[in-house]
């Protein structure tokens, strides 16, 4: 976001009745905190639905980038981890072959042990069965342990894919243009079916419910403004005759600056001021760039 400064020619210096006879204090114009959405990703808009003026909410969706090549290259992705997926061992069953020799080899040391215990067997064969025993189950914990790391190594191919997968779905997502802030679309950039790239502007947009002043004062009145001060901004309601709003001074400049050169006599152009702002809730009539004039508590009327 940043502020966009629209003095339009009107801004100026003010002085106090005392010095000048002017009936206020202070006079600028205004303007409003605006937003420029831009494209977050490359490609052709394929909808883009707002007009100049229109009211848009926050989180609102307005149109959207063409997608089809993002698409595509998600597709291919998912293609490629599942191809690799598929090569990975279906451990239970590459061992089941050993786990059954196994299960026969125990039996059989059991069976040699009672013969053992009856005298019908010799202590080496028994010796010889559990021999095969611990063999077998040596063979099936390597056959295991090697299953394992290619199932592994298979998985760890699929890391970069899966974030490759997850960048696509960002861009994707970014894909859709989302108005950002709550406000009236004050200019449109480009149309559907035009192209953009990243970080080119779409629209224009500021939230209008409030609005700013931007005024200026001489060093005499600077000393008696205070943050939060309660002040009355007027406006021009016809030939005669003002509309008031209540206005809050929100920042005073710690700096002075000859007055901006809208101002149109060399008298007027060698006063050094300072500038402020003073936030005004809007009822829909103030425009930005509207002139405005400020009176001081101390001085309203």
């Amino acid at each position: 976001m940043r502020t966009l400064i629209f003095i339009m020619g009107l801004t100026a210096v003010t002085f106090s009745c005392r010095d000048t006879g002017l009936p206020y204090d202070a006079s600028g114009a205004f303007e409003a905190v605006e937003t420029i959405v831009s494209a977050e990703t490359a490609g052709v808009i394929k909808e883009l639905s707002l007009e100049e003026g229109q009211e848009l909410s926050i989180g609102q969706v307005v149109g959207y980038v063409d997608t089809m090549q993002l698409y595509l290259k998600k597709k291919q992705l998912e293609a490629q981890v599942a191809a690799i997926l598929s090569k990975q061992p279906n451990i239970a069953t590459e061992i089941a072959s050993l786990q059954e020799e196994l299960n026969h080899a125990k039996i059989e040391q059991e069976r040699l042990t009672r013969l053992v215990q009856a005298d019908a067997a010799t202590p080496k064969q028994l010796d010889d069965a559990i021999a095969q025993v611990n063999i077998i189950r040596k063979r099936l914990e390597a056959q295991q342990s090697s299953l394992g790391i290619t199932a592994t190594s298979l998985k760890e191919e699929t890391t970069p894919l899966y974030f490759q997968m997850e960048q696509t779905n960002d861009q994707l997502t970014k894909s859709r243009i989302v108005n950002p802030v709550k406000g009236l679309v004050l200019s449109k950039y480009v149309e559907a079916n035009e192209m953009v790239t990243v970080g080119k502007p779409i629209y224009r947009i500021a939230d209008l419910s409030t609005v700013i002043l931007r005024a200026y004062v001489t060093g005499d009145k600077y000393t008696r403004l205070k943050i939060g001060e309660q002040v009355k901004v007027q406006v021009d309601e016809n030939e005669q005759d003002y509309r008031t709003f209540d206005g809050v001074i929100e920042w005073i400049s710690d700096k002075a600056e000859f007055t901006p050169k809208a101002i149109q006599t060399k008298n007027e152009r060698a006063n050094l001021v300072y500038a402020t702002k003073i936030r005004v809730k809007n009822d829909g009539t103030l425009k930005i760039g509207m002139y405005g004039q400020v009176l001081l508590a101390h001085d309203t009327r």
